[in-house]
């Protein structure tokens, strides 16, 4: 089976939005938490946004006010709604579940994140 399965991914005009999607299996609740990270061409992978067992949410400066992290732990959903996109936010979006550390600075860190989906592909055009 696999843990986790993003969707929603497409392309866009710069100023658009996009919601993405996460489906947890069920033995990988989503009161655990979880993140969303993403990865340009040639460029390492960056945290975008994290949401933790409490509730509380972090986001990368650079999306900052532009994205929202949430999720349906009814239907084991997680998701980014992402508006006014800019084309430097392009990337193979993926989502992380599985945070191992015990420190808050490992957020956003993907070392600390040992299960991720396969990832959806994010382009965003000017």
């Amino acid at each position: 089976q696999v843990p986790l399965v993003e969707s929603g991914g497409g392309s866009v005009q710069a100023g658009g939005s996009l919601r993405l999607s996460c489906a947890a299996s069920g033995y990988l609740e989503l009161k655990y938490r979880m993140a969303w990270f993403r990865q340009a061409p040639g460029k390492s992978r960056e945290g975008v946004a994290d949401i933790g067992v409490d509730g509380t949410t972090t986001y990368a400066d650079s999306v900052k006010g532009r994205f929202t992290i949430s999720r349906d732990n009814a239907k084991n959903i997680l998701y980014l709604q992402m508006n006014n996109l800019k084309p430097e936010d392009t990337a193979m979006y993926y989502c992380a579940a599985d945070f191992l550390a015990r420190e808050k600075s490992y957020i956003l860190r993907s070392a600390a994140y040992r299960t991720w989906g396969q990832g959806t592909q994010v382009t965003v055009s000017s």
